[in-house]
């Protein structure tokens, strides 16, 4: 029996763990994609106790301390930090086979050099050993960071935001880690939210833009774009909740109609809605082409279900999936298409948050080669509910299967929690587990040079090379 996470953790073969320790764990991190607060990172935060900077934010763990029966007040109400550590504490043991149970032992092991697991019986003595080092130093947002061999982060930005914490953090000299905004304008798409007119008055106000028409929203956007693109922008992330709409019939005097009569407080029609979004959706792919910037496309999530914690706000535990109740396999394919149809496709990476559709995406990216450009349309990591072990092995499988695994441009945190990168060492294991069992299986040559290589490309350089950090 294998001791619990030792150094060779979830590596199975020989060549597994030759591929991983000799490979894939001196490779730099890169965070295309996720969810720290720049001012954080700007104002070097530091965290009082071990719960400020586990549990702050972290949605994933509040689901596991609500599913063990804890009141709400013990997960984002007025207990004290000791309170919620030992609710977590008490939930965690229960969470086997759950990734959150993987990524919370990697993070003491890495960070505070801890070998104890988490329970109701050893809550005091790693409250007491992480409190003692975080007081000791070494453990703010900054120093986490260059610890963990992070040479890039992506943070992920409203068009409306000054970026005033990039900035700061640009001029800081002695900080080496890039912290680049990524353009996220859901505000901007979202014409069906109660406040889409606010924001877009908002929005004028800060591209010194007065917002009348859709053209002069195009003008306000493409202004914050350019500013992105000044700050060193190289991405936009599109959360699309449960379906990419697309309508064959949009025009922009369509969409334009659609956008004036939602300004002057007229109710609009679903079909009003996808006809807007999209042409905002080739508005902003064409814009993005223009600056070599890479399209995310984040869709498949039913988003807070639970009205009972509604004052909770958004991103707070109460989301799922769903299958959607249109086709969004033909719905990408057209706008896709549409985009390269005039030579204005950018790069473009698809995650769906339910995992069915894994295939269909591979299938999809498949139809939009790019010259020069190795995997120009990407199958991008397992998302949310699917950055498990089975979830990611099911994705790279699928990938590898009918695509080029070799040209993936790898893991990502898709989180809040400055402890995460651990989850880049995570997936590493599980890559190089998989690959050392189809080699050891014979269904692909012992060629260490070349598989060494595919694991340090999906690792870091394919990252590298197709962000442009």
């Amino acid at each position: 029996m294998q001791s619990f996470m030792n150094e060779e953790f979830l590596l199975r073969t020989p060549t597994a763990k030759t591929l991983y320790h000799t490979y894939a764990a001196q490779m730099p991190v890169i965070d295309y994609h996720c969810h720290v607060s720049p001012k954080e990172i700007a104002e070097d935060k530091r965290f009082d106790n071990i719960a400020q900077l586990w549990l702050g934010g972290d949605h994933y763990k509040w689901r596991l301390v609500r599913a063990n029966g804890e009141d709400e007040r013990v997960v984002t109400g007025d207990a004290s930090d000791y309170e919620k550590f030992q609710a977590f504490a008490r939930a965690l043991p229960k969470a086997i086979g759950n990734p959150v149970y993987h990524w919370t032992h990697l993070e003491l092991k890495r960070y505070f050099g801890c070998d104890l697991t988490l329970s109701p019986e050893t809550a005091d003595e790693i409250w007491k050993t992480c409190n003692a080092k975080l007081a000791a130093g070494g453990f703010s947002a900054r120093e986490i960071i260059t610890r963990s061999n992070v040479k890039a982060i992506a943070t992920t930005d409203d068009p409306a935001d000054t970026l005033e914490d990039h900035k700061k953090i640009a001029k800081d000299e002695s900080f080496a880690t890039k912290v680049l905004p990524a353009f996220r304008p859901d505000r901007a798409v979202d014409i069906e939210k109660p406040d889409f007119r606010d924001y877009v008055k908002k929005l004028g106000a800060v591209a010194n833009v007065k917002i009348e028409t859709l053209d002069d929203l195009f003008t306000a956007l493409k202004n914050r774009i350019d500013f992105f693109d000044s700050m060193g922008c190289r991405a936009a992330d599109h959360g699309l909740d449960d379906y990419i709409p697309f309508m064959e019939e949009a025009t922009a005097a369509y969409a334009a109609k659609a956008f004036t009569r939602v300004m002057k407080g007229e109710a609009l029609t679903n079909l009003d809605y996808d006809a807007y979004k999209t042409v905002l959706l080739i508005f902003f792919g064409k814009e993005y082409a223009k600056r070599g910037w890479v399209m995310q496309l984040h869709y498949g999530a039913l988003r807070n279900n639970n009205s009972a914690f509604k004052n909770l706000g958004p991103n707070t535990g109460f989301d799922a999936f769903g299958k959607g109740f249109i086709d969004s396999g033909k719905n990408i394919l057209r706008l896709l298409n549409t985009l390269e149809s005039t030579r204005e496709l950018p790069k473009t990476v698809l995650y769906s948050l339910n995992p069915n559709d894994d295939v269909m995406l591979v299938s999809i990216a498949g139809c939009f080669p790019g010259s020069g450009i190795i995997g120009k349309v990407q199958h991008g990591s397992a998302w949310w509910f699917n950055d498990s072990i089975p979830g990611m092995e099911a994705q790279l499988t699928s990938l590898a299967s009918r695509g080029l695994l070799g040209g993936f441009i790898g893991m990502l945190t898709d989180s809040r929690s400055f402890l995460s990168y651990t989850r880049h060492e995570y997936f590493r294991r599980i890559l190089c587990n998989l690959l050392g069992k189809w080699v050891e299986n014979g269904e692909y040559p012992s060629d260490m040079k070349a598989l060494g290589k595919m694991v340090q490309d999906i690792s870091y350089n394919n990252t590298k090379n197709y962000f442009g950090f």
